[in-house]
């Protein structure tokens, strides 16, 4: 399975809805990552696959400084699952692959 490209992330945390920008690459068999919104950017840490599930931890500091933990089921072009803050309750993620134009 490729997860590589570049994602549109919807997260309905409760504080509201919030719009993110993922681009995960496979440098050598090892995922990395960066993800925008809120206006920063931030690294991906200890992004990883495992069969269809996708995993990775990001710090940010907008809406408020705090540590997430995705953990997403990857079906295609889409992903469904949670972002956890700490011992706030799991948000809703969605996302989708932003196609790529043909050459």
């Amino acid at each position: 399975m490729h997860v590589e490209g570049t994602w549109d992330l919807s997260i309905s945390t409760p504080i509201g809805r919030i719009e993110a920008v993922v681009e995960l690459l496979d440098r050598d068999g090892v995922l990395t990552g960066v993800a925008h919104g809120a206006g920063e950017e931030v690294p991906l840490s200890d992004v990883a696959l495992d069969g269809d599930r996708l995993t990775w931890k990001q710090a940010v500091t907008r809406p408020m400084r705090v540590n997430l933990v995705f953990a997403l089921e990857v079906d295609g072009d889409t992903l469904v699952g949670t972002s956890k803050a700490g011992r706030l309750p799991a948000s809703k993620v969605t996302g989708l692959r932003r196609t790529v134009p043909a050459a």
